[in-house]
């Protein structure tokens, strides 16, 4: 089977050759998993997918964490999976993060996305591993888990799946497929997911429209106020004046732009590649940028501070910005997604 190339793919550039070959083969995948349901593995409790067609930067992290919040809330007994991109300990294929009492297990075998879920959701149990079923059967063996939030999951098409969320923005309709763009998926992808979480300030309706969308709802995001990166989460008492930004996350010029709008003065910004594993030099020269400009504090996103816990001890202090999301309405949201998954189910 053959389709046309996609139409953010038709620029002149000595990549879009490639971006078209890639996108046809994930088209290709994608149809193959639709025609053949059975050859997805089955893993007997609901499971909702949270995805997206970018790499990175879409803010599906703050999403999760509100949906195993809401699942929790609802009478469910929810668990994350990941597959913990980037951990650095990966002695055990599959490890248990949190069973939703504790934290089990340290940053570098959790990597920094699971980490920073497991140490923010009480109730909710987070499991990484590459192998996403095996992770699924722990959690739901082990762990009780009644339904499984699958981080990250759009693509994993060899997992069944019973909601698929994709979070998309408006920049992302003028982005083209990989190599050429960061569009993992050409954009017509986005009219196989059973609901389009739209983020930013676009209106969902139209955004969905775009893309042949089923459904849509509004993801609005807030920052909670300012918490120390060590010891970690504690309060901030005195807020700071000028800061220096430092981030490794996909889209770091998002984070400048909030501490800016929050009033902040940023003295000088500090980017590492996304899930960047800081190094005590690292830190030190920071430290000393910070020093040289006269910043009150250095500041950073809750997934970096995860990565930078324990060699924050400096000078000046280092604190993160919690970032919370919902969906909007939150009701229809709810009433939506729970007749989809089905009853809450008594734990074993």
């Amino acid at each position: 089977m053959w389709f046309a190339p996609s139409a953010s793919c038709t620029d002149a550039s000595p990549l879009n050759p490639l971006s078209a070959i890639y996108g046809q083969v994930t088209r290709f995948r994608r149809h193959w998993y639709e025609q053949r349901p059975a050859r997805q593995r089955q893993l007997g409790v609901p499971v909702v997918s949270v995805g997206n067609l970018v790499v990175g930067g879409s803010g599906k992290t703050p999403v999760v964490a509100m949906l195993a919040e809401l699942l929790r809330d609802n009478g469910y007994a929810p668990a994350v999976i990941s597959r913990g991109y980037k951990r650095r300990d990966t002695t055990h294929a599959v490890a248990i993060v949190s069973d939703g009492a504790a934290v089990l297990a340290p940053v570098d075998v959790s990597g920094d996305e699971p980490q920073l879920l497991a140490r923010r959701l009480t109730g909710v149990a987070v499991v990484v591993g590459a192998d996403r079923y095996q992770a699924g059967l722990i959690a739901r063996d082990r762990l009780g888990a009644r339904v499984l939030i699958l981080d990250d999951g759009f693509q994993h098409l060899r997992l069944a799946r019973t909601v698929d969320l994709v979070l998309m923005a408006e920049a992302d309709l003028v982005e083209q497929v990989l190599p050429a763009g960061r569009l993992r998926e050409p954009l017509d992808a986005a009219a196989r997911a059973d609901a389009l979480l739209v983020t930013g300030r676009a209106q969902a309706g139209p955004l969905a429209s775009r893309v042949g969308a089923k459904q849509s709802f509004v993801v609005r995001v807030r920052f909670r106020p300012l918490q120390l990166v060590t010891p970690f989460g504690a309060a901030v008492v005195q807020p700071p004046r000028r800061v220096v930004v430092v981030a490794a996350i996909a889209r770091p010029e998002r984070l400048v732009d909030a501490v800016k709008e929050l009033g902040y003065a940023v003295e000088e910004q500090i980017t590492f590649p996304d899930h960047h594993w800081f190094t005590p030099e690292d830190v030190e020269k920071v430290q000393a940028i910070a020093r040289r400009v006269s910043a009150d504090a250095i500041l950073t996103t809750e997934k970096d501070a995860v990565r930078l816990e324990s060699m924050a001890a400096g000078p000046i202090p280092m604190m993160f910005l919690p970032i919370d999301a919902d969906i909007e309405p939150r009701d229809a949201f709810t009433r939506w997604l729970l007749d989809r998954i089905g009853p809450a189910q008594v734990s074993r």
